[in-house]
């Protein structure tokens, strides 16, 4: 199941698990080109996005990768307050 939804307090969850890339990335640009101030992302993948972390450092986002027995990661993406 593909989900990108808001969810309560300004969060948008996407769930890519089952998407190919580039799509997951693509859904997270676009995320954030919306983002409100103080928003948060919510991406659960099956893998760590490394190329992602690379963007979200370089654009001043802040993230936490937490990776769970199941084999998915969920990571949060917040603004960095600069």
């Amino acid at each position: 199941m593909v989900a990108s939804k808001r969810s309560g307090k300004g969060i948008q969850v996407i769930d890519a698990r089952q998407l190919e890339p580039p799509e997951p990335f693509e859904r997270v640009m676009e995320a954030l080109s919306v983002m409100e101030p103080g928003g948060k992302i919510l991406l659960i993948l099956n893998r760590e996005p490394f190329p992602l972390y690379r963007v979200l450092e370089r654009n001043g986002y802040r993230y936490r990768s937490t990776p769970f027995p199941d084999g998915r990661v969920e990571i949060e993406i917040f603004q960095s307050g600069r």
